[in-house]
């Protein structure tokens, strides 16, 4: 499985690929599920272009993009989105209309309170566990591990992906049995990507994670990094 991570908290500074308004995301949703994108990860923005929690932004966002495609549509829960961990949870539990899922960050303050909120409201959560943090090990003992939907193992390290990438999933073990999708950022995205396709491990690619492709020619869609992803990864996958 390719997921697409549409934008993150990437703005109009990132260039005219990024898109911010409901009807951008739906468009780019639309061409990467086209392109082979099997599932959807997109922050929410005000109209000046900050990451939000707000139900009635997560609502119209939410309607567009499901307009236009039938995959999971999943959103984030960062908590640069509202710092306040109260308020946080509470602006989750505010919603009225749901996503398929929401990523949390486990080692961020309220993380767990969030994340039971998402699972009692029948939300699926991607229990992000950042490389450089203790989220593997706060994961590892938590009592909600083996109700998230799947654990995003997130390598933030562009200097030495691959063995960070490799150092992540020895400290996530088992993972409490959930599925595991490994992906990387920005310098790391492609040699991660590509770990993950000779892991046979789920990934994701798009412009919240890279504003470019392998050759380091920007980006122009995130159409274009999925179809590309989908040839590194199956190209991955089957190299000895």
């Amino acid at each position: 499985m390719v997921q697409v991570c549409l934008n993150g908290p990437r703005g109009a500074a990132d260039g005219t690929a990024v898109p911010l308004t409901p009807e951008t995301m739906a468009q780019s949703a639309a061409e990467a599920v086209a392109a082979g994108a099997m599932d959807i990860h997109v922050h929410p923005k005000t109209p000046c272009g900050q990451d939000t929690l707000s139900p009635r932004v997560l609502a119209v966002t939410l309607e567009a993009i499901r307009a236009r495609v039938s995959v999971p549509v999943g959103v984030t829960t960062g908590a640069w989105t509202e710092r306040d961990p109260s308020a946080r949870l509470a602006r989750v539990r505010s919603w009225t209309v749901l996503p398929d899922h929401a990523s949390v960050n486990w080692h961020e303050p309220g993380a767990e309170e969030v994340a039971a909120a998402l699972i009692d409201a029948g939300v699926g959560v991607e229990a992000g566990i950042w490389s450089g943090t203790d989220a593997a090990q706060r994961f590892a003992v938590s009592p909600l591990g083996p109700r998230v939907l799947r654990v995003l193992a997130e390598v933030t390290d562009t200097e030495a992906p691959e063995a960070s990438a490799r150092a992540l999933l020895t400290s996530l073990g088992t993972a409490h049995g959930r599925p595991v999708l490994l992906h990387g950022e920005d310098g790391g995205a492609w040699p991660v990507l590509r770990l993950a396709g000779r892991l046979g491990l789920a990934t994701r690619i798009g412009l919240e994670d890279t504003l470019f492709l392998p050759d380091r020619q920007p980006a122009m869609s995130n159409a274009q990094l999925v179809a590309e992803g989908l040839l590194q990864y199956g190209c991955a996958q089957r190299s000895p």
